[in-house]
């Protein structure tokens, strides 16, 4: 009974099959809550179910009709719970339909009532929310306005400063345009339009400002001429002023100026501004010259710096005014063709330059780096190579000693001035050295034509003095000192011509031509003692030697003059320490100095006297020659005349009379042209005897010949130059002497045994000359019988002829082996 009760206390367990049921049961169950919701999406429940296993399909669809009918008798409870109260609900209600349409006619008939209350009270409330209405558009028109006026009032500003040309000012309303006002409005059409115009506006103002700069560059490339004028008579001014300071203090010493565009010099403070010297200096205002400020306008180059650095585009405009410049400055360094013809060339280009160089020098202190240092100092490289190569060339042109020396003013002026505005002119004076080679050119030039004319005018005789008047005028051109000729009375005469005192004084002009190519050079004394002596060797070893030389050539200068000349030279030379002294006292340096040059006068004159007196030489035996050509020997006479031949004579006292004229010569020169005619004149007479032409000569014509040579032994004998020793003239015809006695005596045997002894009678007698003569009067007894006496007499003469031809042959062969 109990194990029957236990039995039946225990439930049974669940079979397998009412497990599914209930599995089944719950997913249904979770599927169908998922259909019912409204938020789910239904494709992955809907795709649960077919996905499932097989009749999941079919399971569903029965699953899902129980569902349904499960509702409907839910629905169906709630629908009788509820179906009383209804009935309930409508009764009621239509209870209060009557009620409702009472108070529905009450409500629109006092609706009705009450719009025509309101109509009048609506007109007004309307009128007044008009009114609001425009009072608020007023208010809003005004706070509109006075935000718009301002920007009219800039925009009429700038049209203002854009007509007046007021660039930069209008730059600037610009830029508060842009930045401050018309923002504030720029929802506006107008602004929109005004801020559109505002870069055509810019581009304007560069366009006329460009056109501005470009008309100041042709403005200051047209004044440049003037204002490197006005900067020069600065410079010239301050140097004069400088140098008179300078000689009333005792300076030597020359101070660079400093120039400003204002017309006067200032000088440099530490913070590296300018003072004006001349300040407060109102005395001299109505006297001042026109100032660079004053020709040239500088504000459009301003302005025109403003405008474009305030537009960003600075850099545009630094380097189109560079390039400009630069193109001015190679067109400013172009000179003229015929600039060297006149001193006016020269300054013109000058003074542009200068011109040049002062305005952008007053450009590089007056605005920050439109110019650079750097960039002035490279156009001043160029601009002064330039300048040295054509002054180079130009200078070349010029043969004129005054334009020269005025160019060479222009360059130390054109150094100094643009010295004075800080730009390197060491160059420009290398320069001048080369210059003063030009100078010095043309001046040796211009006095070799002085010292031509001097030779030409000259009367080569010596110069007449009348009275103590005369005399010193003499003295005081030419250092003449000669105690004898100061004891004669006058009149009397000076041994020099009038060309000595002409030509020292021209020498005296020389130096103090060359001295004032010296002055403001900043040389010191040495220095130009050194140029002015060396100028002055050349003046005397080349122009004043060559025309000595070439007067001494001349055709028709004779002996009288050649002597003439030799004396003047002397007295020439013997002046040529005056003239050193003289150069001494103009520099002041003492010719004991170590490098100080030495004058090369006394060379060039006695070059000048020895050519002089190689001339005489030469015109004595030239016209000793002249005569030696009228001789007219008849060689053939069978005796003489008895007398000496008449050329002979004729040249004897043509020599007589010209070694007079040697008496003012040196006593040596004298001596030497009387030995060298006497040796030419016996030469010629030999070589007449010797002549290849002449074949025959009789004893007649040997002894007339002997009568001749007597004759120049006479002369050489009579002294006509004092001087020589004893019979040293004479022995300038011994060869002819020896030669002649040899065949007038005969005396061969004598000849020819004592021949090659020291101590020979016949020492000067060559066998050649000997055996030359002797076979030409051995042809003569052949035609003429001259050797009949000898025939008759003695046989053995004839024979004893013969004998000397054969060993005088023997003796030419054997001094010819």
């Amino acid at each position: 009974m109990d194990t029957d009760r236990v039995h039946a206390a225990l439930p049974e367990p669940p079979s397998q099959k009412e497990e599914d049921n209930k599995g089944e049961e719950k997913i249904f169950g979770n599927i169908f809550a998922e259909l019912e919701s409204v938020d789910l999406p239904l494709g992955t429940t809907l795709r649960s179910i077919y996905d499932d296993q097989p009749n999941a399909h079919k399971r569903f669809m029965e699953k899902l009709d129980t569902r349904i009918r499960n509702h409907d008798r839910e629905i169906e409870k709630m629908c009788n719970f509820h179906h009383q109260g209804f009935v309930d609900a409508i009764t009621e209600l239509l209870k209060v339909r009557a009620d409702a349409e009472k108070l529905m006619g009450q409500v629109t008939d006092t609706n009705r009532r009450l719009q025509e209350a309101g109509k009048e009270v609506t007109a007004q409330t309307e009128e007044v929310i008009r009114c609001r209405i425009q009072q608020r558009n007023m208010a809003t028109t005004v706070e509109k306005l006075q935000l718009c006026i301002p920007v009219l009032e800039m925009y009429s500003k700038l049209k203002e400063q854009l007509t007046s040309k007021r660039y930069y000012a209008a730059l600037k309303t610009m830029e508060q345009l842009e930045k401050v006002y018309i923002p504030r409005v720029s929802q506006y059409r107008f602004c929109q339009i005004m801020a559109e115009n505002l870069p055509k506006l810019r581009e304007e103002i560069k366009d006329v400002s460009m056109s501005d700069l470009k008309d100041f560059l042709e403005s200051i490339r047209k004044h440049s001429d003037k204002v490197g004028e006005t900067a020069i008579r600065q410079a010239q001014q301050h140097r004069t002023f400088i140098s008179t300071v300078a000689k009333q203090a005792g300076l030597d010493h020359y101070t660079k100026p400093v120039f400003s565009l204002n017309g006067r010099a200032h000088s440099h403070t530490p913070n590296g501004l300018l003072m004006d010297d001349g300040a407060g200096d109102e005395e001299d205002a109505d006297d001042e010259i026109l100032t660079a400020q004053d020709l040239v306008d500088f504000s459009p180059v301003y302005r025109c710096l403003h405008i474009y650095t305030v537009l960003g585009d600075r850099e545009t405009f630094e380097n189109y005014y560079r390039k400009q410049r630069k193109k001015q400055a190679r067109l400013v360094l172009q000179p003229q063709a015929n600039m060297h013809e006149t001193v006016e060339g020269y300054r013109r280009y000058f003074n542009q330059i200068v011109g040049f160089f002062v305005v952008e020098d007053h450009v590089l202190h007056a605005t920050q780096g439109l110019v650079t240092r750097a960039f002035t100092d490279e156009l001043w490289n160029m601009a002064l190579s330039k300048i040295i190569a054509v002054l180079r060339t130009h200078s070349s042109y010029c043969d004129d000693p005054d334009l020269v020396l005025e160019l060479k003013n222009l360059i130390v002026i054109f150094a100094d001035t643009l010295q004075g505005y800080g730009f390197p002119v060491s160059r420009l004076f290398d320069l001048l050295f080369e210059v003063r080679d030009q100078y010095n050119e043309t001046l040796l030039k211009k006095w070799a034509l002085v010292f031509r004319e001097i030779f030409e005018t000259d009367n080569y005789s010596p110069i007449p003095v009348e009275t103590e008047e005369e005399y010193k005028v003499v003295v005081s051109r030419f250092p003449f000192h000669d105690a004898e000729i100061e004891k004669q009375s006058f009149p009397k005469k000076l041994p020099m011509s009038q060309s000595v005192p002409q030509i020292y004084s021209q020498v005296k002009e020389f130096i103090y031509a060359s001295l004032k190519f010296s002055e403001s050079l900043h040389r010191s004394s040495t220095e130009i003692d050194d140029m002015l002596r060396k100028s002055t060797n050349l003046l005397l070893t080349r122009t004043l030697s060559s025309c000595l030389q070439n007067l001494i050539k001349k055709p028709h200068i004779g002996l009288t003059e050649l002597v003439q000349i030799i004396i003047n030279t002397t007295h020439l030379e013997q002046a040529c320490r005056y003239l050193e002294e003289f150069i001494t006292n103009i520099t002041n340096v003492s010719p004991e100095t170590v490098h100080t040059t030495r004058l090369y006068g006394l060379s060039t004159f006695k070059d000048a006297r020895h050519a002089a007196e190689g001339e005489i030489y030469t015109k004595l035996n030239q016209k000793i020659d002249e005569f030696i050509q009228l001789a007219d020997y008849e060689w053939c006479m069978a005796e003489s005349d008895g007398r000496a031949s008449g050329y002979l004579m004729d040249l004897i006292n043509f020599l007589r009379s010209t070694f007079q004229v040697f008496t003012h010569l040196p006593g040596k020169v004298a001596q030497t042209a009387c030995m060298s005619a006497c040796k030419h004149l016996s030469t010629s007479l030999m070589q007449m005897l010797l002549d290849s032409e002449l074949k025959q000569i009789s004893m007649g014509a040997i002894q007339q010949f002997n009568l001749d040579v007597m004759q120049c032994e006479l002369f050489a004998s009579s002294e006509p130059v004092p001087g020589f020793q004893g019979d040293t003239l004479q022995l300038a015809f011994i060869d002819l002497r020896q030669l002649l006695d040899l065949f007038m005596v005969w005396d061969w045997s004598t000849y020819l045994a004592d021949y090659g002894q020291p101590n020979s009678k016949y020492l000067r007698v060559n066998p050649a000359t000997a055996l030359a003569l002797l076979e030409k009067m051995k042809d003569t007894s052949k035609k003429n019988n001259i050797f009949s006496q000898f025939r008759k007499n003695d046989r053995d003469k004839q024979k004893l002829v013969e004998t000397v031809v054969k060993q005088l042959r023997s003796l030419v062969n054997g001094m010819s082996s």
